[in-house]
């Protein structure tokens, strides 16, 4: 049971509404909106069935939140793009627009259905019903390279790898951005806060330390290449580096610094216009992108069972080729 006040900035929501940005990520608001209908809500201890409820100031909501079932995914003969595999991981490269882990809006056609098919039952269970074999995840939209464990100890190896963030060993995630415009310095660190955005809680941004999801994230940048016209670049391809695992956090840092990856729509909408003064070739390699030009391209960590040092990269894929020698063009 969860119960939560309304606040002066509330006064007039709907209690959907506000019981969904309130409760964050763990519940959705279309889930909310279920649960107030089947009277899994109160307010000021009356029962309500009105997701367009207005509530005031002082009000006190009450949801009772059943736990989530562990539903199994489905082993899907999926193609994967192997780079390595033994008995105790596989590695990745994964192609942009595929989902990592089943969940609200993708039940399936994700990587975990496809390692499901693709490693039958030695997958079964590590790390959870749910995410089996998961120790990291790129977003939907972002390509590269992932390790995925195939035994428990392998699992637990490389979790703590990933937690550790290659502090005290040398593990090392590296990713190609394509920015707009050129970073003033060739090469820095981006150190903020990141949490919910106050404008949207969909999105993350940087935050003060206070704000009580605030969480440190460090994100290392190397301008590799400028891309247009001698002196006044267009775009830029630029290496980062993470030191944090922050969600959507190079993303994120890459706008705070004003310079955000093309094509993507969530943090860097107010630099589309700047797409339509390109020449058409370059306008249309980008609107056939259609997602944030980033790829994943270097993963190296610790094998957790024979102590190797292992290093993989993958190319960047050729949707984002094709936009850079475009823009080298220029």
């Amino acid at each position: 049971m969860e119960d939560v006040t309304a606040g002066p900035d509330d006064a007039g929501r709907r209690l959907d509404q506000f019981l969904a940005g309130a409760l964050g990520e763990a519940v959705s608001r279309s889930r909310v909106k279920v649960l107030i209908e089947t009277g899994q809500v109160t307010l000021n201890g009356v029962a309500v069935r009105e997701p367009r409820r207005r509530i005031a100031e002082g009000d006190v909501a009450s949801i009772d939140v059943p736990p989530p079932t562990e539903a199994e995914p489905r082993a899907e003969a999926i193609a994967l793009s192997i780079l390595y595999e033994d008995d105790d991981l596989i590695v990745i490269d994964k192609p942009a627009g595929m989902v990592v882990h089943p969940g609200a809006g993708n039940p399936s056609g994700t990587l975990v259905n496809a390692l499901l098919h693709h490693c039958g039952d030695t997958l079964s269970g590590i790390g959870g019903v749910r995410r089996p074999g998961i120790v990291h995840r790129l977003d939907k939209d972002t390509s590269g390279v992932m390790v995925v464990a195939k035994t428990d100890a392998a699992h637990r190896g490389l979790s703590a790898q990933f937690a550790d963030h290659g502090r005290t060993g040398p593990m090392r995630r590296s990713y190609r951005a394509l920015v707009w415009g050129a970073p003033d310095r060739a090469r820095g660190t981006v150190e903020t806060f990141l949490g919910r955005s106050g404008g949207d809680r969909t999105k993350q941004a940087v935050v003060s330390q206070s704000q009580p999801d605030a969480r440190h994230a460090v994100t290392h940048y190397a301008v590799r290449e400028r891309l247009g016209p001698a002196g006044k670049p267009v775009a830029s391809l630029v290496e980062c580096t993470l030191e944090t695992g922050r969600t959507h956090q190079i993303r994120v840092h890459m706008a705070h610094l004003g310079h955000p990856l093309v094509g993507d729509a969530v943090y860097g909408g107010g630099f589309a216009s700047k797409s339509r003064t390109l020449p058409e070739p370059v306008r249309a390699a980008i609107d056939a992108l259609g997602r944030q030009a980033l790829h994943a391209a270097t993963l190296v960590f610790v094998h957790p069972a024979t102590g190797d040092v292992m290093t993989f990269e993958a190319p960047v894929p050729a949707d984002m080729a094709d936009l850079i020698t475009l823009l080298r063009s220029l």
